[in-house]
């Protein structure tokens, strides 16, 4: 009976082991969702096979850049520029908005905020010449060694070397540039074969399209980063041509001029600025449509500038509060703030106050569509616009003229040239100038270099908000405030920089 109930103690011990074994297998066969169904001892397992549904959809694979990186890398480049300048207190720092870069050592002193209180309180310190190394990125364009960039890094430039992927420097020369949509074309002549990138559509890119730039950002040659296209149409107050796209690629100082890139491995985009309270990317970063550089580039090849349209107004955005004050069923148009002298508009018949809706058969959606459309509208054609004058629609014809330099910079009164061009402030400049919403004043956009505005230390950017304790909150009441100041020995302008206010004196040039 012992021998018996012990191996009759053992056998039950051994089927509890084996059922709890089988329990386990089973629980463990079942959270795993293996599809095994449970044998016996001596049977072969067989497979069950798995319903389709219970099958996760496969992820969409993230693109791969790695080949186009090593396929375009060649032919992005490295442009260094040197020139001669005065003392390095004299350029403003970067600030918050939209910046263009040319790369380190491009005159932004680390001294400025020390040497600004000085000069405010007894005039600008004592300036001398001294070198001045600039660093950017380009792309090569024609295998003749045509390469494009940003009018910007190479603007100033006496000396412009250009250093290829397989380190080998040239030096280059201008064929042409234009200020005023940031383009610049160069040459090198090579000793060696070159690989042109293939140029894009950038009127078929979409937003959500991934994108990546190639470029020299802080020196560091052929930095690839990706993203995607965050909007197109921007205007960031750069000039009357803004048509930005952004982007969320990795944009930083020496970049400007580098390519942006589809997954197709064309160019869609030349990298010009970011919008950075602090000078480095933060994910903001814009890029000049690369079929508007296609449009500006026989005429820069061959005559080395680009001839416009010209209509001679100043033009503002319709806001709401307008659109409803002017009984407008919407919010668009470009508003006709002002009319220049002598201008094709004028003669047309154009009014302060008309709202252009339609310029040669185009809508005209937002203000900022405007100069873009004349400026490419052929010289002396006579153009059919569409104004809405007093709540009634009419037809006006306007035979478009040349844009002249002297006609840009149409700001300054007559007599008294500071060296600066005004353009009005938009609620969308004041945005990314970090400027209070509400402010009224017209915008500083051009500062020329040793001018008595850039004496005075007005900076591109800021914000005029009075003239000789007048406000203005127009270019027409800017100038007008211009013209009554004439014959002072110094006027007087009281500026918005960012959240801070500052009053500047400019004593006119002598004659």
């Amino acid at each position: 009976m012992i021998f018996r109930s012990r191996w009759h103690r053992a056998g039950r011990a051994h089927a509890q082991r084996m059922g709890l074994v089988l329990m386990v297998l089973v629980t463990a066969l079942g959270m795993g969702r293996l599809a095994y169904a449970i044998s016996f001892w001596g049977e072969e397992a067989q497979q069950t096979p798995t319903p389709a549904a219970s099958v996760p959809a496969p992820l969409a694979a993230l693109p791969n850049f790695a080949d186009l990186a090593q396929r375009l890398s060649p032919e992005v480049v490295n442009v260094s520029t040197t020139s001669e300048v005065e003392s390095p207190h004299a350029g403003p720092g970067p600030g918050p908005g939209p910046h263009q870069f040319g790369g380190p050592g491009q005159g932004q002193d680390p001294f400025r905020d020390f040497w600004e209180p000085f000069e405010r309180f007894f005039g600008p310190m004592p300036r001398r010449p001294f070198r001045q190394r600039s660093l950017g990125s380009g792309f090569i364009i024609s295998k003749e060694g045509y390469i494009l960039t940003n009018n910007h890094v190479v603007e100033n430039a006496d000396e412009i070397v250009v250093k290829l992927s397989t380190n080998k420097e040239y030096k280059a020369k201008m064929v042409g540039r234009d200020a005023k949509t940031d383009i610049a074309v160069i040459k090198i002549d090579a000793d060696e074969e070159l690989s042109a990138a293939p140029l894009g559509d950038s009127d078929s890119l979409r937003i959500g399209d991934w994108v990546m730039a190639i470029g020299n950002p802080f020196g560091l040659e052929n930095t690839v980063t990706v993203g995607i296209v965050s909007a197109k149409g921007r205007y960031i107050g750069q000039g009357s041509y803004d048509d930005f796209i952004q982007t969320d690629a990795a944009i930083n100082p020496g970049n400007s001029g580098g390519p942006l890139i589809n997954l197709k491995g064309e160019v869609v985009g030349i990298n010009s600025a970011i919008f950075s309270r602090s000078g480095g990317n933060i994910g903001i970063g814009f890029a000049i449509p690369v079929n508007l550089a296609k449009e500006l580039l026989p005429e820069l090849r061959e005559k080395g500038r680009v001839t416009r349209g010209w209509l001679g107004v100043y033009i503002q955005k319709v806001t709401p509060e307008i659109a409803e004050s002017m009984g407008l069923e919407d919010a668009g148009g470009a508003l006709v703030a002002d009319i220049m002298p002598n201008a094709p508009a004028k003669e047309a018949g154009i009014e302060v106050g008309d709202v252009i809706i339609e310029f040669d058969g185009h809508p005209v959606k937002e203000s900022t569509e405007l100069p873009l459309l004349v400026a490419r509208t052929a010289i002396g054609k006579k153009a059919k616009l569409k104004v809405v004058r007093k709540g009634k629609t009419q037809t006006l014809t306007v035979q478009i003229g040349e844009l002249k330099e002297e006609e840009v910079s149409a700001a300054p009164a007559e007599g008294e040239d500071f060296g600066l061009s005004v353009q009005p402030l938009t609620p969308e400049i004041a945005e990314s100038l970090g400027v209070e919403s509400g402010t009224k004043g017209v915008v500083v956009a051009e500062i020329e270099p040793g001018s008595v505005a850039e004496d005075a230390g007005l900076r591109r950017g800021d914000v005029v908000i009075e003239v000789n304790q007048e406000p203005v909150d127009s270019v027409s009441a800017y100038r007008t405030a211009l013209k009554k100041a004439k014959g002072k020995k110094s006027i007087l302008f009281l500026v918005r920089r960012g959240q801070n206010t500052v009053f500047l004196a400019l004593k006119p040039p002598s004659k």
